[in-house]
């Protein structure tokens, strides 16, 4: 190697911004060239408590000088303990038992593994516009686009895609597009996946890179319904909508279901990587010994992070200001789809909310998606686009979010919208 040669990121990675960060705090980013952005990105949903909470730098910096790394299947920790005695106060009644890992996709392929070992069964049915993961497995789950599952295949076998009621997408109202999909997989389980060869349903109670579409409660409780008539694995994936960013501690907790499995990362920690897959005692004793593990799960740093996290969550009413900020929210990007004929179809749940574009024929627009994204940065505010034909943009706040920002990031996006449609 020379002197002059320089080694670069791979271009296969795609920023959606220019911005440099220097440093963060609360809902906002400093960027290296000084200006202050609002960050509706929040990771994709992982600073829950905002950037650098003081209470959660304590905790890790805390940590940092007692043991970084102490693998979790050759000694203890006291900070996985903790966790995991701070998720039993919020976990669903009787998913009293949890497994550690690094990253939503590992805790996806956990739970697919435990349902398969549990039930002697080999199949899996996802749901369309479905987000679980990259790795080969979880890819292999996702169908929020191709991007995510094609061009390595052979994928994983023993996976069927159902129909997720996309009322938008189908021009109908949601109890037609709910009694459709519903329908649709039963038709499925007497056609291509018998129950009796069904391990487990796998759903995000919100779609995540599919779009941000709310699963309708009634269509939670049909599959959970289905899945006690047959003994399939009920797996709910929590990890972009867990942890209050709905406005319940859990996605799910809008219908009256519990699921046999829960996976939950991204906001548990406030950007340190952990993830968890938790389940009944007697469901995950039937994993196989040795099938769970890893070098990296439950990491110790990132253990204390999450003791502090939950603790802020709690103490500082975070799941109760998502409710109410996402209240704000929905009704401002309400009133700006009235005054946008390209917005066709404005939703979510809490702060997981998001604006769908098309044009003047009603067809997906993604090139608006692109447009409202990218000119939202001139006004200092941070936005993703999302859905499988790009067309959505999505807006995440922290759980932090004041009422100020909150007017501040609505204002920015209506001034963006006025420039670039």
């Amino acid at each position: 190697m020379t002197a002059s040669t320089r080694t670069h990121l791979s271009p296969a990675l795609k920023q959606a911004t220019p911005i440099v960060v220097d440093h963060g705090k609360g809902s906002w980013i400093i960027g290296t060239d000084g200006r202050k952005y609002l960050d509706f990105t929040t990771g994709i949903g992982v600073t829950s408590t905002g950037h650098c909470h003081p209470r959660v730098v304590e905790a890790a910096r805390e940590q940092v000088g007692k043991i970084i790394h102490a693998q979790y299947t050759t000694v203890m920790h006291q900070p996985l303990l903790a966790l995991t005695d701070k998720l039993g106060e919020v976990l669903p009644a009787g998913l009293d038992s949890v497994f550690y890992a690094n990253s939503g996709s590992e805790a996806v392929e956990a739970s697919i593994r435990l349902a398969r070992m549990a039930t002697g069964r080999p199949n899996i049915i996802a749901f369309h516009g479905g987000f679980h993961g990259r790795t080969v497995a979880a890819a292999s789950l996702t169908t929020a686009g191709t991007k995510f599952r094609s061009g390595f295949s052979p994928i994983m076998g023993g996976v069927h895609i159902a129909p997720f009621p996309y009322a938008f997408r189908y021009g109908w109202d949601m109890d037609t597009a709910v009694a459709f999909a519903l329908k649709e997989l039963d038709y499925l389980l007497m056609t291509m996946s018998s129950p009796a060869d069904t391990a487990a349903f796998i759903i995000e109670p919100v779609l995540g890179d599919g779009g941000y579409l709310p699963t309708p409660p009634e269509f939670l409780e049909g599959l959970r319904e289905r899945a006690d008539t047959h003994g399939i694995v009920l797996i709910v994936d929590e990890v972009q909508a867990g942890v209050g960013r709905t406005g319940k501690f859990w996605g799910h907790q809008h219908s009256t279901i519990t699921p046999d499995i829960v996976i939950t990362a991204k906001g548990l920690a406030s950007g340190f990587p952990i993830s968890a897959i938790a389940a009944s005692t007697e469901l995950m004793g039937k994993a196989w010994p040795g099938s769970q593990g890893g070098t990296y799960g439950g990491n110790a740093v990132a253990a204390a992070a999450g003791v502090a996290t939950l603790d802020v969550v709690r103490e500082e009413g975070l799941v109760d200001n998502a409710a109410a900020q996402g209240r704000v929210l929905l009704d401002g990007l309400l009133a700006l789809k009235s005054e946008h004929s390209a917005i066709g179809d404005a939703r979510g749940l809490g702060l997981m909310q998001a604006l769908e574009f098309v044009d003047s024929a009603g067809n997906p627009d993604a090139a608006a998606a692109l447009r409202v994204q990218q000119g939202a940065i001139d006004e200092g505010l941070l936005l993703l686009t999302c859905g499988a034909l790009g067309n959505v943009v999505r807006i995440i706040p922290a759980l932090i979010v004041s009422d100020e920002e909150m007017r501040q990031g609505l204002d920015a996006l209506s001034r963006t919208l006025k420039n670039v449609l």
